[in-house]
């Protein structure tokens, strides 16, 4: 199994990136896929995901600035973040959560309830 996320890097206030989520190794159609990140010394939060059936959901602090959409033929889940702010700097993790899961409707930003990670992907905004 692989998640391997790209697109990271050093961007400017108000300005955007996309992070990508490549996957390989499981039914990747069956998962809800999500992004979390995590700031210096704290722990990880969630940040947008989305489920087997195209349903997305944001944090609060993303909603309205951050899309995320998946591509089931290429196994992959974008994030578009637009106007980012220096408090969006952190190292960005996707992860892979299977449908079957009896409560993850109701846990999905329970770290837990995802069985697969990647290795993350730092963001850095300046202002």
């Amino acid at each position: 199994v692989q998640l391997v996320e790209s697109g990271g890097g050093l961007a400017q206030a108000g300005g955007s990136l996309r992070l990508s989520c490549a996957t390989a190794g499981f039914t990747f159609a069956d998962y809800t896929i999500a992004w979390f990140r995590q700031f210096p010394e704290k722990a990880r939060e969630g940040v947008s995901l989305i489920n087997r059936d195209g349903n997305t959901y944001y944090a609060d602090s993303v909603r309205g600035r951050f899309t995320i959409y998946r591509d089931n033929a290429k196994n992959t889940v974008y994030l578009q973040m637009n106007d980012l702010k220096p408090e969006d700097t952190a190292v960005y993790y996707c992860a892979a959560a299977d449908y079957t899961h009896p409560e993850l409707l109701l846990r999905q930003w329970h770290l837990t309830e995802y069985d697969y990670w990647g290795w993350g992907t730092q963001v850095t905004i300046s202002s």
